[in-house]
């Protein structure tokens, strides 16, 4: 934490990688329970969000149900024009 607190660049990717975690708890009560564990946060780039899932059919079920997730981040506070979903390849 003081090593972040000294580095501008260290300090904005903490910032960075704690906002995408909000981000994701704020969808926890839109996304199925069965799929939550598939999901983790990914990085931030601007305005665009990406979500790392662990499976094509995990990531084909939030392609369903990303306008409504982007509209609650939206409702939220969270700037976030585009939502990208990225397919692990190997997943934890």
């Amino acid at each position: 934490m003081e090593a972040a607190q000294e580095s501008p660049s260290l300090a904005r990717l903490t910032e960075l990688t704690r906002e995408s975690s909000l981000r994701l708890h704020s969808l926890q009560s839109l996304i199925p329970g069965p799929l939550r564990s598939a999901i983790q946060a990914g990085p931030i780039d601007g305005t665009e969000w990406c979500m790392l899932v662990n499976s094509n059919a995990a990531a084909a079920k939030l392609r369903q149900m990303l306008p409504a997730l982007q509209a609650h981040l939206k409702n939220h506070g969270h700037s976030v024009e585009k939502i990208r979903l990225k397919i692990l390849q190997n997943p934890r």
